[in-house]
C-alpha cells in the first residue's frame, strides 16, 4: 500500500490479500447512530470502531478535551485483537469524507503502522459502485502476537503547555481545521467558548474535499497549502477536539508525503486553562 487514499475499485482489489478493514462511522449528535448503521450494513469484514470509545482516551474532567488521545498501547491491543499484524494493510472508512476514518488512519500511523489508508468517498461511495455489503457483527480473529507500538519520528504532536509560545513563533503557525463560522466564534454548539486560538489562520477540513465527497487532487491540495511553512512539522494543526485535525493531516501527507504536527487536545482542551 503506496498511498493513503485509496479508491472503492483499488479496495474492490485488494479484499482477496484480506485487509483490516474499519468502519468508523460516527454522529456527534447520536453517538450510537454509527455502530447501529454498521449493524445493518457495512463492507464485509469490517470491524467498527466507535469515536469516543475506540479512537479516543478517558475524558478527564478539567484536564482533556473532548477526544483525548487513546493511549497508544492500549489501542495498539485493541487492533491487535482485530487481527492487526505488521504485515497486513488497513483501510478505514467512514460516510463524512474521512473526517471520522481520518482519526483512526493517523493514529495507527502513530502506532508504526505504515499499511494504513483512508477509502476515499467512504461507505457511500462503496454502495453507489454496487459492492457487497454484509449485516450484523463481523467475528474477529486475534493476531497472534501483540503488536509492538513503534512510534515513528515524523508523528509530532504538540501539548497544551507548548501552544503559547508557538503561536507566536514566527516560525510556526497554528491551523484551526474547523468549518469558518466556528473559527470566527460563531455557530458554536459543541464547545462552551466560541472562537479560536489567537494567531492561528483558518483552513476548513472540508475544503479538502470535491463537493464534500471524495478528496481533492494532489496538486489542488499543494495549492491549499501552498502558504504554510516549509518543514511539515511546523505546521501544527488543530480543530476542535482532535478528530477533523488528522483530515488535515491526511490531505497534507497526501500532497506532500509528509505528516505536520497535531495539537490533540485542540480547542476544547485550550479553553479548560482559559475558564
Amino acid at each position: 500500500m503506496t498511498t493513503p487514499l485509496l479508491s472503492v475499485q483499488e479496495l474492490a482489489e485488494l479484499l482477496p490479500d484480506q485487509p483490516l478493514l474499519l468502519d468508523c462511522r460516527f454522529d456527534l449528535a447520536d453517538p450510537e447512530q454509527g455502530r447501529q448503521e454498521y449493524l445493518t450494513s457495512h463492507i464485509p469484514g469490517a470491524h467498527y470502531l466507535h469515536l469516543n470509545d475506540d479512537l479516543s482516551g478517558e475524558i478527564i474532567p478539567g484536564k482533556t478535551g473532548r477526544h483525548p488521545l487513546p493511549d497508544l498501547g492500549t489501542f495498539a491491543e485493541r487492533m491487535t485483537a482485530l487481527g492487526l499484524t505488521p504485515d497486513r494493510p488497513v483501510v478505514a472508512y467512514d460516510d463524512k469524507g474521512g473526517g471520522i476514518a481520518a482519526r483512526a488512519w493517523w493514529l495507527l500511523k502513530a502506532i508504526g503502522h505504515d499499511k494504513v489508508a483512508v477509502l476515499d468517498g467512504g461507505y457511500p461511495f462503496w454502495v453507489i459502485a454496487g459492492q457487497a455489503t454484509a449485516a450484523g457483527k463481523e467475528v474477529a480473529t486475534p493476531a497472534p502476537a501483540p503488536y509492538l507500538v513503534a512510534t515513528p519520528e515524523e508523528i509530532c504532536t504538540r501539548e497544551r503547555a507548548q501552544i503559547e509560545a508557538l503561536r507566536t513563533d514566527p516560525n510556526q503557525v497554528l491551523v484551526d481545521s474547523r468549518t469558518a463560522d466556528r473559527y470566527r466564534g460563531e455557530n458554536e454548539t459543541l464547545d462552551p467558548v466560541a472562537g479560536h486560538i489567537e494567531g492561528a489562520i483558518n483552513l476548513p477540513w472540508p475544503d479538502n474535499l470535491d463537493g464534500g465527497r471524495t478528496f481533492k487532487s494532489k496538486e489542488e491540495l499543494r495549492e491549499r497549502f501552498r502558504d504554510l511553512k516549509e518543514k511539515p512539522q511546523q505546521n501544527v494543526f488543530y480543530c476542535g477536539s482532535g478528530v477533523t485535525a488528522c483530515h488535515n493531516i491526511l490531505a497534507y501527507y497526501y500532497a506532500f508525503g509528509e505528516m505536520p504536527a497535531l495539537y490533540a487536545g485542540s480547542w476544547s482542551e485550550y479553553l479548560i486553562d482559559l475558564e
